[in-house]
Formats: structure tokens, sequence, C-alpha cells
């Protein structure tokens, strides 16, 4: 059976879990010099660890790490909109690989990219002239906490497509590696006045399902599916306890097969009533099974935040989530049973996940 890693990201660092049968783990870390560590990603092209994180002591930089986590290296230039311009990178926040790129997302709203393999970095967009794209790079739109570029949707093949979502404006997709952009956030409600049509959503969460075709999101409001690639969305939350959450994962091998964590929606944003559950649908959201075995089920005010969530491209597919007060839970078995594979972490911002030969 390969080994499965799980790379962790958290306030106080990056920790990496190990396995050979994704039922007993080993714990290494803490990595990154215990600066807040907001994705961790494996690049499989490269075979390379990267951490975005960033200190309100030191600033923000991309941790990489050639050797599985036996050494790291960190690198912050070029991650500067520079001095005459009013916006600052005040946090590096989501990765990904697209074909020869390898992406950062920052705060305020922009995205990086480096060609070497992350020792170096260029601003590649900002997204200017997108409706509303004024008022999100206006300095006073940028409280604490606010992530800017949340999120990617990328093929490690394809440098030239993918998406991006702004947080609390919406999805955005390139096919001319980030030339130009079109919104994509046709379909999705919202529970506010928007002066834009297009924009003015909160997408939280944007996954691709096992047919290119079929997309799912969890949003502020609301679970949708995109038949269409994104270009138009439909609601199916009917059947959940809470049209609120952050992390979703979509199955590897079914476009059917979508799971979600729904929170509460107010200010506590922890599973409801203090007992943990994973919800699945298998029919692309016309129903939904909640999945707790081996979760606690008393006092479990658990949070998950949108990066900590991710399944494996086994053939029987592990899930796993890691919370905001430091557990990691797996489930061998697609969700059907869980267990704790660690625990009294920092709090856990991403959970991301490879199957090494």
């Amino acid at each position: 059976m390969p080994k499965t890693m799980l790379t962790v990201g958290t306030r106080k660092g990056a920790f990496l879990l190990e396995s050979d049968d994704r039922r007993k783990w080993t714990l290494r870390g803490p990595f990154c010099e215990g600066w807040p560590v907001y994705h961790a990603i494996y690049d499989p092209a490269t075979g390379s660890i990267y951490a975005a994180a960033a200190s309100e002591w030191h600033g923000s930089a991309v941790w990489r790490s050639p050797d599985l986590g036996e050494t790291w290296e960190m690198s912050s230039e070029g991650l500067s909109y520079g001095d005459e311009d009013g916006r600052k990178v005040s946090k590096v926040s989501t990765l990904a690989r697209a074909g020869d790129r390898l992406l950062v997302g920052v705060e305020a709203p922009g995205i990086f990219e480096s060609r070497d393999n992350g020792e170096t970095w260029s601003l590649l967009s900002t997204l200017s002239g997108q409706p509303g794209s004024e008022g999100w790079d206006d300095p006073a739109n940028q409280p604490p906490g606010h992530l800017g570029i949340s999120g990617f949707v990328s093929e490690a093949g394809d440098s030239d497509r993918f998406f991006a979502i702004v947080q609390g404006v919406g999805a955005f997709e390139t096919e001319d590696g980030g030339t130009s952009w079109t919104p994509r956030n046709r379909g999705l409600r919202r529970d506010w006045p928007a002066e834009h049509e297009e924009v003015g959503f909160c997408v939280h969460k944007l996954v691709r399902s096992a047919d290119p075709q079929r997309m799912y999101q969890q949003n502020h409001v609301g679970m949708h599916r995109s038949d269409d690639a994104g270009q138009s969305w439909s609601e199916i939350t009917e059947g959940l306890p809470s049209d609120f959450g952050f992390a979703a994962a979509a199955h590897p091998h079914d476009r059917d097969t979508f799971y979600v964590i729904p929170v509460e929606p107010m200010h506590g944003r922890v599973m409801h009533d203090g007992k943990a559950a994973v919800w699945r649908t298998r029919d692309g959201g016309s129903s939904w099974t909640d999945l707790r075995n081996g979760l606690p089920q008393e006092n479990a005010h658990l949070g998950v935040l949108r990066q900590a969530m991710v399944i494996d491209t086994q053939d029987a597919p592990g899930v796993y989530f890691g919370t905001s007060t430091g557990q990691v839970f797996a489930s061998a078995d697609e969700g059907e049973t869980w267990s704790e594979i660690a625990s009294y972490l920092p709090s856990i911002s991403s959970v991301d996940v490879a199957v090494l030969d």
C-alpha cells in the first residue's frame, strides 16, 4: 500500500502526519519556526512541500521543503506590491500548482506566481477592472482576519485555466493565465444587497469533482452545484442542518459524491449541538447523510476552516479534516467510520493529502 502523508497548517507552524495503512499514523513537526501557516500543500510536480505563512511580527512568506520536511527554507522575494502602492501584502493565504506556475493568493487581494518553484515571486494579477474591484482594493475594506484570495481550483498540468476566489466577492475564472477574468457566480444566493449582479457573493470553498463539468461549492448561504464547469449554479442545501460552513471535498472517482461540514451560521461557527458530523451526498445533492461513527457526540464544539478538509485519490478514498481546537480526524472508508489521528495541535488552518509511491 502506498504511503499517505497529510500536511497540516496551524497557528504555530506546519506538521506532517504519515501512514502506511491509513490507520496508524506518526506525527512530525512543528516546522516553519512556529509561524502561523494558513495553507500547506504537497506539490507532486516537484516533490516539495510549500507553506503559506504570515506573522504579525515577521511579515508574509512561503516556506519550502524539498525533502518531505527534513529541511526548510523561506522565501518572500517579490511578495510585495511595492512601496508606492497603497496596498500591502498583509498575509499569504492559499497555494496551488497550475502547470508551470506555483500560485499564491494574498491579502490585499492579489495573486503572485513563481516560475522557479517558490524561490522568487512576481505579481500575476489583482483582478483589477472586475465589478467591485475598486472596493476590495481599498485598504479600508481589509479588516483583520481577511484572506484576500482565499482559494484556487486548478489543474496541475494547465498553466492557463484556473479559478480564484476573492473572499466576500465571489469566484472568478481565467482561461489565459490571469490576463483576463470572468465572474462565475451566476445562480448563487445572497442574503444582502449588492451593487453588482455578478459579484458580491461569499464563496467559502470551491471544488471540482471527478467530472470536470461538475463542480461544488460551500457558500456563506448554501451548498451549490454546477454542471457546466462553474458557468451557472443551483442550490443543493435542502436536507442539511444549516446553509453555512467552510469545508468541502469532492470524491475523486464519483461525480455525485460530495462532502461538507455545516456549522452554526452565527458567531460560534462550530458543529451543531456539540455533536461532530460530516455530511455526504451520493446523488449530487438530492439527499444527504450524516456520518458520525467515531466522531465525538458530546460537548464537541468543533470548528473546521475552509482549507481543513480533504480527500485522497486511492480506490477507496480516505477523508480527513482538522479542527480549530487542534484535532485531526481520518476515515479510511469514505466517511463510514472515523478515528482521531492527532490531538492537542495548535488551531488548524489547513489539511492537504498526498499519496506517495
